[in-house]
């Protein structure tokens, strides 16, 4: 309960300040940099290492693949027939394409589904989502970016991603027996001002006030991320023969909000921003709601 409630203070706070307190210019960008750069791998690196790697858990990661994959093909044919610009295309295929499966999926699980559930949505997480933003994000952000790159180029964008090069080096330091005991608490508190950094973030940005043209590709997005894509992933568990809990737990990840990190990836990339952050803001409410609805109808 305690996470789900910072949850909502960040948020809250960073409206609050955008509004009342006249924060300096590029307040939201010098966190976005950190969160980025240094929170997130930080984050990574001492959560990776931890993993235990079942093929059994299969689910929950191509579960999460699925859901970015869904999103590029969805939007990019969608956008393309109504006249999207391809700024707009890419921060949608990177907010609707990726979960909210640490910052609002750790709490709701653990308040759903208990520490069981927890601890599989973690494996959702660390393995499904962080590595499509690790991977797929930056590719999207290289290719809707505007400039123009080749392949070789967007492969080094890819390969030199911090959250990336953390998760490559998360998986080898796991495999050697893990951090030592005197540097995993540095790793630690540097990761654990990603959440209230990035959420107070998104909240310097917070709008519900929705402009004409941005109530269609909202809703496009938000049917895709918190409808279409768990009832996918559920008829895929259902006809592979996926049982409770992974089953449950990996149709509640991919029913999560839009990712924070995602709509920020957009933002350093000129992905629409105002768009992004309002399919955030609009995202995170409504699963507040849809969220538990789909934990009462899942096993």
């Amino acid at each position: 309960m305690s996470a789900f409630l910072l949850l909502i203070g960040c948020l809250a706070l960073g409206a609050g300040v955008a509004r009342y307190a006249h924060p300096p210019i590029g307040l939201a960008q010098a966190l976005n940099w950190w969160v980025i750069q240094i929170a997130l791998p930080a984050l990574i690196l001492d959560l990776v290492p931890g993993l235990q790697f079942d093929a059994s858990l299969w689910f929950l990661v191509l579960s999460q693949w699925g859901v970015f994959a869904g999103a590029w093909v969805l939007i990019a044919v969608v956008g393309a027939r109504l006249g999207w610009s391809r700024a707009s295309i890419g921060g949608l295929i990177l907010v609707c394409g990726l979960g909210n499966t640490s910052f609002m999926g750790y709490p709701l699980l653990e308040m759903l589904r208990g520490r069981e559930g927890l601890s599989l949505g973690v494996v959702a997480d660390q393995l499904g989502c962080f590595i499509m933003l690790a991977v797929g994000g930056v590719l999207v952000a290289s290719v809707y970016g505007g400039a123009r790159a080749t392949a070789s180029v967007m492969l080094r964008r890819v390969l030199l991603f911090p959250a990336f090069l953390a998760l490559v080096v998360g998986v080898l330091v796991g495999a050697a027996g893990g951090w030592p005991a005197w540097f995993e608490p540095l790793l630690q508190r540097i990761g654990g001002t990603l959440v209230p950094l990035a959420l107070f973030s998104v909240g310097l940005r917070f709008r519900l006030h929705l402009g004409r043209d941005q109530w269609q590709p909202v809703a496009v997005a938000l049917s895709w991320k918190l409808l279409l894509a768990p009832v996918l992933a559920l008829g895929l568990g259902v006809v592979t023969g996926v049982t409770a809990p992974v089953l449950s737990i990996g149709v509640l990840q991919t029913a999560m909000a839009p990712m924070i990190s995602a709509a920020i990836l957009a933002d350093q990339h000129r992905l629409d921003p105002p768009l992004a952050n309002t399919v955030l803001g609009c995202g995170i409410l409504l699963s507040l709601v849809t969220v538990p609805l789909w934990s009462l109808v899942l096993p």
